[in-house]
């Protein structure tokens, strides 16, 4: 295990857990956030979404939800050596608990995996195997788990790859979630974008605005 500071929060990373990547940092930064933020992330991991989402606000609640009680407790962990309040219940999203209260969160995110059952190489390593396909988390699961947890007017966030964007767009209306926001990511101008940005709002009129494309150097 090692630590990954990022700003003013640390990072626990782990070798048999999904580790920090690009995906994850853009997220952080492409989400709408307030001070004072109810924020929950669904299959937080480690909390590599969710921690750094302090950086950027002050007094911010960091719920999650996760799979893993060994991902779970290094998330909890990072919360208390960050200085941050939070509470990190170990199940299924389709699950209720009462730590998560529902229609209370100002802020939902979520990074799914990004590929279908039964599709693509799988990782010997379970962390991996489960963040990268959805045997387990499907985007329906997710986006009726953002309806549930977040208030009227709620936002939800999430990353996922291009090719899913219909998909992921027709389960989000499907529970009333609203796309508002979107951009993609590509890694050089001569390359397609291989990453899209979305955030909706719960119970939001149709109008989606397209944010220029951000190319990494």
């Amino acid at each position: 295990m090692r630590e990954e500071h990022i700003g003013k929060v640390t990072l626990l990373q782990s070798e048999e857990e999904f580790r920090l990547t690009r995906d994850a940092l853009a997220l952080s930064a492409f989400v709408t956030l307030h001070n004072r933020d109810r924020v929950c992330d669904l299959g937080c991991g480690v909390g590599n979404v969710l921690l750094p989402l302090a950086n950027r606000a002050e007094g911010l609640i960091l719920d999650g939800v996760e799979l893993r009680e060994s991902a779970a407790e290094l998330c909890r962990e990072g919360l208390r050596r960050s200085g941050l309040t939070g509470c990190i219940v170990t199940g299924d999203l389709k699950e209720r608990y009462s730590e998560l209260p529902w229609g209370r969160y100002d802020v939902v995110v979520a990074n799914p995996p990004y590929f279908p059952q039964q599709s693509g190489a799988v990782s010997p390593k379970e962390a991996r195997a489960l963040a990268r396909t959805q045997d387990s988390y499907t985007l329906e699961a997710a986006c009726h788990a953002a309806w549930r947890l977040c208030r009227t007017g709620g936002r939800f966030a999430l990353c996922l790859r291009p090719e899913r964007l219909t998909e992921l767009i027709l389960a989000l209306t499907a529970n009333a979630m609203e796309p508002k926001r979107m951009q993609l990511i590509q890694s050089k101008v001569d390359r397609a974008p291989n990453l899209v940005l979305v955030e909706a709002v719960k119970g939001a009129k149709p109008g989606l605005k397209v944010l220029p494309t951000n190319i990494e150097r």
